[in-house]
């Protein structure tokens, strides 16, 4: 990838939109929002369907992030896709061809960390096409 943008972000809402217990298994479907800062800062809208075990462990999740800002002084708005399995990963990309503004043509990986304390930070490996 060419450039890296880092920062924080924090989650603004987090709300339940629809929960379902199921035999094994509980699904959610949640709407997000998030405050970016640091080389990408702005806002974002999220949403995520989940599931976890029956008993609350780790759950795997599928989610697309409307994000809209300002990415190394360039201003417009891209996707990202989610897709996480249990506590062994997840892979965060820029959707191809959602980029607008002046981020048309922008592709990418995103990686996320949560610190000991709860704080999150991320970084951002991206090409504009």
């Amino acid at each position: 990838m060419g450039a890296v943008a880092s920062g924080s972000f924090e989650l603004t809402a987090f709300e339940p939109v629809e929960t379902e217990e199921r035999e094994g298994a509980a699904f959610a479907r949640v709407s997000i929002a998030k405050t970016f800062t640091g080389g990408l800062s702005g806002r974002s809208e999220v949403r995520m369907l989940s599931v976890g075990d029956a008993s609350g462990g780790p759950a795997s999740y599928v989610a697309v992030e409307h994000v809209t800002g300002e990415l190394d002084g360039r201003a417009g708005s891209f996707v990202l896709q989610h897709a996480a399995w249990d506590t062994t990963g997840v892979t965060i990309r820029v959707v191809p061809g959602t980029g607008a503004g002046e981020l048309a043509g922008i592709t990418g990986e995103f990686r996320l960390a949560v610190d000991e304390s709860g704080a999150h930070t991320y970084v951002l490996e991206y090409e504009l096409g």
